[in-house]
């Protein structure tokens, strides 16, 4: 048994998690204003819809639930291997895509900068359509090499620095690439999600021993034995991408309404960012005193939800908040209902009704600019 962890550790690990869990939804908000009015189809957005946030969390728990089942039937070394392999690939890419802003101002005026674009595409004549649309140049080439020069360390050490690295450019592009549409999608997916949280951590055990057992960057990690043993600390305290992702996609969705008000105030955004710190520190609160690993969306989804939710009721704006459709303005390509219709009778002939409406044909729609 490791020996337990002193108060100064603990306060400089869990503080520590709180940093590195506020940097990304921070920076990842502000990025995501700048991905919404992006023309780059390498760049664009995923919109998450009200069905989409409906299955996510069920999605989450035979994953999760597949993961659990593995890890107790088959050898956890061979499985870590090939995990450690994948996350290794996509490690690169996200933080290569995370560090590229970042370098291009250490880069000389006069530095060669060719570009080029990686495509690939299905079918031929009129019938052809991309699969594949990557564009990049000769600096995104070079962050590419510094980020595999991280993920080599992670592949061979699996130290907790390059696990960090690698978590924090996969929250940082998960709320700067998935978007929400509205915010009722978000009320829904958070609250799936909340009740998965508290089901798979107080109902069972897998959640605790999947997140053990799973040696991949899918979780921000800080050694409570720091000051003792260094670098070489092997106690942590750890934190999941999902609760750092998921209010973090929810808090930029509440930016880009910010931005949308044009009133030049970010007061929902700074008010859920504050409610996020909040519900982070009542979870690590609640854990210290019962000793008990604890679900954040439990503390994090109602206060992320209810904080902006009285500053909207406060000022009048809530029909303005649950109107106010993000994707409108992203992707005014992608087919979505303005509203719901009224059907009676079975589940079925809803869905045959709200299919009818997408299948309409529709007339040929010109680029707009984006009025973000």
């Amino acid at each position: 048994a490791r020996p337990p962890a002193t108060p100064e550790g603990m306060a400089l690990a869990y503080g520590s998690l709180v940093l590195m869990a506020l940097l990304p939804i921070f920076f990842g908000a502000l990025r995501s204003v700048s991905c919404a009015k992006s023309k780059n189809s390498s760049e664009m957005p995923e919109t998450i819809t009200s069905r989409d946030a409906a299955r996510f969390p069920i999605v989450a728990s035979c994953t999760l639930l597949g993961l659990y089942l593995f890890f107790k039937i088959f050898s956890q070394e061979y499985i870590n291997l090939l995990l450690s392999m994948y996350f290794f690939v996509l490690g690169i890419l996200a933080l290569s895509h995370t560090i590229s802003p970042m370098m291009n101002r250490f880069f000389p005026a006069n530095f060669p900068n060719k570009q080029y674009q990686l495509l690939f595409t299905q079918g031929s004549g009129e019938s052809k359509e991309e699969i594949v649309n990557y564009e990049f140049d000769t600096k995104d080439l070079v962050c590419l090499a510094l980020s595999s020069v991280v993920g080599v360390w992670y592949l061979l050490r699996k130290h907790w620095i390059a696990n960090n690295l690698f978590g924090l450019a996969f929250s940082l592009n998960g709320v700067e690439l998935l978007h929400l549409n509205n915010v009722s999608t978000g009320c829904i997916l958070l609250g799936g999600l909340f009740i998965y949280d508290v089901f798979w951590v107080f109902g069972t055990n897998v959640m605790v021993t999947v997140a053990k057992s799973f040696e991949a960057p899918i979780k921000l990690v800080f050694p409570q034995d720091l000051l003792e043993k260094g670098l070489d600390a092997d106690n942590f305290a750890m934190l999941g991408l999902g609760d750092i992702v998921i209010p973090g996609i929810f808090i930029a969705l509440l930016l880009r309404f910010d931005i949308s008000l044009k009133k030049n105030t970010h007061t929902y955004f700074y008010t859920s960012f504050v409610a996020y710190i909040f519900g982070l520190g009542l979870t690590i609160f609640i854990m210290h005193i019962f000793k008990h690993a604890q679900p954040a969306l439990l503390y994090l989804v109602p206060a992320c939800i209810g904080f902006p939710l009285l500053v909207a009721l406060a000022k009048g704006e809530v029909t303005e908040m649950f109107s106010y459709e993000s994707s409108a303005e992203i992707l005014p390509h992608t087919p979505r209902l303005t509203h719901f219709p009224t059907v009676s009778g079975s589940p079925a002939s809803l869905a045959d009704s709200m299919q009818q409406k997408l299948s309409c044909p529709r007339r040929r729609r010109q680029q707009s600019p984006s009025a973000m």
